[in-house]
Order: structure tokens, then sequence, then C-alpha cells
């Protein structure tokens, strides 16, 4: 019997944090699996920790990939005592403007292998085993322009929370992480299709500080896990304030960033202009 962690979406950003942690917490564990669709990039990891590592190259929506992994697990007897499912994209911009195997893409990857490779794991698991799910603060509330993804994380923290319940008899505890943004490549992929608002980037945390207190609530048996005072505000006001009131508020912030990068815009031009003349 080997006991494992298993890390989804290993390859950079929030996944690699955990494995790198988790890496000094650790000592009980017999081999990390470091799962993504980069080889370079998990090569690149494994040289970094001290544990026994295995790197599995596939893509979690494919159902045959799933069975590889899970086929890997039973030949090596494996004792899962933690996932940590990290994979997943968002996509910014209106929902009819954009890509629509794209968006369903974001479906696929955020709520479906989730919910997959959650389920095919659980009869691998003992009492005391952990489990991670990579959620987002836009669980919260519906977001305008980051519909899709909001929406499918709002699945992630309602399924683990639920999940959660279901499993606490077995000794197997469930935390949905809520960040709000965080200092990943993550927004480099979001923005290709829009642009955030402004206002998010001052909430922006390093990656090192969610997998700290993710790792720290997992170990309180906490349900949800959410760093950073502004988020932490946000959740509040999210389950007190009506949804209509904080989607007009959301439009307000959206007008005014929008007519403050126009005037800068302006005064750009303006001011390249008075140099060439």
């Amino acid at each position: 019997m080997k006991n494992l962690i298993i890390i989804t979406g290993a390859s950079s950003g929030i996944g690699r944090e955990f494995a790198l942690q988790m890496d000094d917490y650790f000592s009980n564990i017999d081999e990390f699996w470091l799962v993504a669709r980069r080889r370079e990039e998990l090569d690149k990891l494994a040289k970094c920790l001290v544990h026994k590592t295995r790197i599995l190259v596939m893509d979690i929506t494919k159902d045959a990939q799933l069975d590889r992994l899970e086929d890997t697990l039973m030949d090596h007897h494996g004792i899962v005592r933690m996932l940590v499912n990290c994979a997943g994209f968002g996509l910014l911009g209106d929902f009819a403007s954009q890509d629509r195997a794209k968006a369903l893409g974001m479906i696929r990857t955020n709520c479906l292998a989730l919910t997959e490779l959650t389920h095919r794991m659980i009869p691998y698991m003992r009492p005391g085993s952990r489990i991670l799910q990579m959620a987002s603060s836009a669980a919260f509330l519906p977001q305008p322009g980051f519909a899709v993804y909001a929406a499918t994380k709002a699945y992630v923290l309602s399924f683990s929370r639920a999940l959660g319940q279901e499993l606490e008899k077995a000794g197997i505890y469930v935390t949905s992480v809520c960040p709000g943004p965080v200092d990943t490549p993550f927004f480099e992929i979001a923005e290709q299709t829009g642009a955030s608002l402004a206002v998010k980037k001052y909430a922006m945390v390093s990656p090192d500080k969610v997998v700290a207190l993710a790792l720290k609530d997992s170990y309180y048996k906490r349900p949800v896990s959410v760093c950073g005072l502004p988020m932490k505000i946000f959740r509040m006001i999210a389950k007190l304030w009506p949804c209509s009131v904080l989607l007009r508020m959301l439009d307000l912030i959206k007008q005014v960033e929008s007519e403050r990068t126009e005037r800068k815009r302006k005064e750009r031009k303006g001011k390249e202009t008075e140099r060439i003349r």
C-alpha cells in the first residue's frame, strides 16, 4: 500500500504551489502524483520536490485518460490521502460573443472532470483523507462578463459543501478553496477574451498565501477557505445583500472604469498630438 497525494493542474499556479508546500509538510506520504498536460513543466516541478513523484501527463476531460489514472492507482495499491483538484481555467467576456467550444470547455474541465475524478478517487480514500477543490470567490455572486466561469465555480462550491457533509461520517473531509484574484498565469488566459475589473487587481494575493491557508483550513476540517480580508467581506456582502442590488453595483463600477479608461486614452492621444506638433 502506498500513501499518495494527487494534484491536478500541477504544472503551474496554485497546483504547483500546493506541491511545493506539501512537500515540506507531509512526511508520511510515499509519492506525489502530479497531473497536468505539460510534461516539461511537471518535470521541472518534480526536480524541486524531495518526495518521490509520478508524472501523469493527461487531459482529465478524457475518460480514457482517467481510466489510465485509475488503473495505475489500482496497480500500485494506492491510498489517496489527499486529492487536490486544481485543474481549471476561465475566460472573460460576454457569453454571447465567446467561442462556444471554449465556453463548454470551461464546464467540462471545471465541473465535469472535477466531479468524475472525485467520484473515481473516493473508493481509494481512508478515514483522515482530504479533498481540496479549487473554487473561487466568483462562486459567491453571478459575474456578468465572467458568466460561465463564475457558474462553474458556484457548482464546485455547492458540490463540495454537500459532498463534505456526505463523507464526514467516513472520516473524509472536503475543503472548497475560494480565493479572489491570485497572482498566477490564470489572467494571462482569462484576459485573452476580455478585461477584468481593475478593482480586482487591488485584491490580488500571492499563491503561497492561498495555499498555506487552504492547507490550514483543511487540517482543521473547515469546509471553505477564503484568503484575504477583501474576499471575506465580499462573501459576507454576497450573503446579506440582494443579488440584483449587487449586480447593479457591479454594472456601475464597470461604467466608471470604462469612462476612466476612455478618458486616459484621450489624454494620452492628446499628449502624443502635442509632441508631434
